[in-house]
């Protein structure tokens, strides 16, 4: 397990707490048609096991749980094999070898598969915001 002190959300003066962080997350309209990419998702840092709770959490209602998890792109650091997010066990994997953007690929065994396009953590917010109300409009993420 990996801790981060550095984060301005894990380094709170003494007698305050920093606000609990929350996803930022956009999942395409829902359409018929298979797509490449279900949605964006802007992490606050590349820590997974930090920030995977709050994904899952932000999940859609109706999704079914979420059991493994895979990120491709080199930002991310090595992952153990799994974590407990809400009291189940998460699988986890992280691959480089896979071109195109960074991912992260959610599996629910006998349910499906969804693939978020990751933005940068450091990307700058007009940006990434940009991208998101992109995705929410046309089921597609702007360009860079």
């Amino acid at each position: 397990m990996t801790t981060d002190s550095g984060s301005p959300a894990h380094s709170a003066h003494p007698g305050h707490h920093a606000p609990p962080l929350v996803a930022r997350l956009t999942i395409a309209p829902h359409v018929a048609t298979v797509r490449h990419i279900d949605g964006v998702w802007w992490p606050h840092s590349t820590d997974l096991l930090a920030e995977l709770p709050e994904l899952l959490t932000a999940l859609p209602f109706d999704w079914p749980r979420i059991t493994h998890a895979t990120v491709n792109g080199a930002a991310w650091p090595a992952l153990p094999t799994h974590t407990l997010v809400d009291g189940h066990v998460v699988r986890l994997r992280r691959t480089t070898g896979r071109p195109g953007p960074d991912t992260i690929c959610l599996v629910s065994p006998g349910h499906g598969r969804w693939d978020l396009l990751i933005i940068p953590p450091d990307t700058p917010e007009p940006e990434a915001v940009r991208i998101m109300a992109e995705m929410a409009r046309t089921g597609e993420p702007a360009p860079a």
